[in-house]
């Protein structure tokens, strides 16, 4: 199974996930998205995987997220922000076939995968 990995190497928390999954022998793709920018298609998608409504997938404590005033936003408004400023994703994230994890904490990426691994 692919796996891809979202990831700011920037971040404590993304670092320990990809060293996770590294040292227990994994090789996901990693997609630096700040630079690698997903669009909107690509948020809806990962969204659907996760389960989870637009505004769990961002960080709300970015300053960007309150000049933007996007607490009160509907779902449309938050997926087009996350697009056009991925800073406001949360990360790191695990894609795993058709399902994903945020991985805060870290061991959520391996949760996933031992969960697939039982299916």
């Amino acid at each position: 199974m692919d796996l891809i990995f979202w990831h700011n190497p920037r971040c404590s928390k993304s670092r320990q996930a990809l060293t996770l999954l590294e040292d227990a022998g994994h090789a996901p793709s990693v997609r630096l998205y700040l630079s690698q920018t997903p669009d909107e298609g690509e948020i809806t998608e990962l969204l659907n995987a996760l389960g989870v409504a637009p505004r769990a997938l961002m960080r709300r404590g970015e300053k960007i997220y309150k000049d933007l005033g996007l607490s009160e936003a509907d779902d449309t408004a938050l997926i087009v922000a996350m697009a056009t400023h991925p800073i406001l994703i949360e990360r790191p994230i695990l894609i795993a076939g058709e399902q994903a994890v945020i991985g805060r904490p870290p061991e959520r990426v391996m949760a996933l995968l031992e969960g697939l691994e039982k299916d």
